[in-house]
């Protein structure tokens, strides 16, 4: 029989203790200030035109308003679900609203596109 390597135990001991853990997906936004933040803590936002759990922005709008994008095989869990777009990828929704980040929030925390032509809204958990 081998013996463990005294200096390696701290190691193994780590990597036990985080294993059940792999398996557990963390949410994909979180709540910051009273909105929705991705996990750079960039505000999300949702569109008005986006309907029964559609989103109606891509091509240029797409670029300027980057979707929050789901990982393949990504499970909806609770109020958050995921939406197939137009190019087949996928998207992470907050009670069937797609959301989105805006180009113009250069920081953690910016909400410049708050209202942006009527139709862009920073997401809120607690107005759905």
């Amino acid at each position: 029989m081998r013996r463990i390597s005294p200096r390696f135990v701290p190691l193994l001991a780590g990597a036990l203790l985080s294993w059940p853990l792999l398996g557990l997906a963390a949410e994909p936004a979180m709540e910051k200030n009273g909105m929705l933040v991705d996990a750079k803590g960039m505000t999300l936002y949702t569109y008005d035109k986006d309907a029964d759990g559609k989103s109606a922005c891509n091509g240029q709008c797409a670029q300027n308003w980057p979707p929050l994008m789901a990982e393949a095989g990504a499970k909806a869990e609770g109020e958050w679900s995921v939406v197939k777009r137009d190019d087949g990828s996928m998207q992470w929704a907050y009670d069937k609203k797609p959301l989105y980040t805006f180009v113009m929030d250069k920081k953690a925390g910016d909400v410049t596109g708050d209202g942006k032509m009527g139709v862009w809204h920073v997401a809120k958990p607690e107005a759905y």
